[in-house]
């Protein structure tokens, strides 16, 4: 399979310059290993791989001896199976003045995370990959940064085709997992099955201790049931027949693993009523397909679920586009008590952008009206729009737009 090129690459290379180590983490397969192979490749950098376990044990009982024999610049692969490294990575970034020397990857996870910051505070970027977006497998990564105003949206669109339901349908239903792109449908749904046996579960395991593995699968189904919504630990419990404070846990080792993602509520001293609920995502629109049953891109489609997984699309990419950017910004979601809703809040040097998000070629412009719900905030609200299914951007008053959902 040819090489894809990722968004992370830019980032990457910008903070290796800066900095001694840098640590790639996220979920299972994909792609964190592959990326920085292909970086390696032009220059001279020494690779480990910890699954092997002769390595692995020789880097857990003598990390000395360990980095006699693999001197740095050094790939580290799964770096989370010997974190008896990290004291001594400590050590060797503090006697050299050079960056670089160090590139990690690892399963994402609070142990390893924890252990990272805590050893190698002010030597390492942490980063985040996630599966393929849908820019990154049409190679349109080179667009520069989000720009929500009507003339930079038409000049983004120029760089895609049309919009298109199906196109649109078929990699949410294929996610974006590396390995599965050039896969069958067959294929893929069986590579789904072993992914959530072989890592999921085996993590659940191995780096959580759950001993109940059908509990934990029950819960997993039951988030993909949930998608798209606010989280309900009293349901998600109920559907895995285990207690609220488990479920609770569960969903935070699923986020841990690079599975889930919860967005938070807009919040503003200057706005009362709002809720405090976020809501649940998936990282992946496929394994979430596949878990929730679907056996065709057409049938989930034209299911009662389209909606929310339209939602759920559009919020992950927004999700890869932001991790991956030179801005960070703040995505929220808004809802009051009297359940008046804005899909996405984007927060952005002080200005928010409002969002909505629609399965439709031509939704009402009074969708927007909620938007102004923003302006009792201390906030400047700037452009936003409706993200949905028309062909080109459309200009619905001077501040939004309808905004094709294949040019995020």
């Amino acid at each position: 399979m040819e090489y894809i090129e990722r968004e992370l690459e830019r980032k990457f290379l910008a903070m290796n310059s800066v900095f001694k180590a840098v640590m790639v983490t996220g979920a299972r397969q994909v792609g964190k290993s592959t990326m920085l192979k292909k970086l390696a490749d032009s220059e001279k950098r020494t690779y480990v791989n910890l699954d092997n376990s002769r390595d692995r044990e020789l880097a857990k009982s003598d990390p000395g001896l360990f980095f006699q024999l693999y001197n740095p610049p050094i790939l580290i692969d799964e770096a989370q199976k010997a974190p008896e490294l990290f004291e001594y990575i400590k050590i060797i970034c503090d006697k050299s003045d050079k960056t670089g020397l160090f590139w990690l990857t690892g399963s994402e996870s609070k142990k390893l995370l924890k252990e990272a910051r805590d050893s190698l505070a002010g030597r390492i970027c942490i980063l985040k990959m996630f599966s393929l977006s849908q820019r990154e497998i049409k190679g349109k990564i080179d667009l520069g940064e989000m720009d929500f105003s009507l003339k930079k949206l038409s000049e983004r669109a120029n760089n895609f085709p049309d919009n298109n339901l199906l196109d649109i349908y078929t990699h949410i239903w294929k996610g974006g997992m590396p390995g599965t792109v050039e896969m069958t449908d067959e294929q893929r749904m069986e590579y789904y099955e072993s992914y959530i046996e072989t890592y999921l579960i085996r993590d659940a395991v191995d780096d959580n201790g759950i001993s109940d593995t059908e509990g934990f699968r029950k819960v997993l189904r039951a988030c993909a049931a949930f998608a798209g919504n606010l989280v309900n630990y009293s349901d998600i419990a109920q559907a895995g027949n285990v207690s609220v404070p488990t479920a609770k846990e569960w969903v935070k080792i699923l986020q841990s693993m690079g599975i889930l993602f919860l967005v938070e509520p807009f919040s503003n001293n200057e706005l009362k009523r709002l809720i405090k609920t976020p809501k649940l995502y998936f990282c992946d629109t496929g394994l979430l397909a596949y878990l929730s049953m679907w056996t065709s891109k057409e049938t989930l489609m034209n299911g009662a679920a389209s909606g929310r997984f339209f939602e759920n699309y559009v919020v992950s990419e927004f999700l890869r586009m932001y991790s991956y950017s030179k801005s960070k910004v703040l995505i929220t979601f808004y809802r009051d008590t009297n359940q008046k809703e804005i899909d996405i809040v984007i927060e952005e040097n002080g200005i928010l952008h409002p969002l909505e998000i629609k399965k439709s070629s031509n939704p009402e412009k009074k969708i927007i009206n909620s938007f102004s719900l923003l302006e009792k905030s201390s906030l400047e609200v700037g452009e936003g729009g409706i993200i949905c299914m028309i062909e080109k951007p459309f200009p619905l008053d001077s501040k939004n737009s309808l905004i094709p959902c294949n040019i995020i």
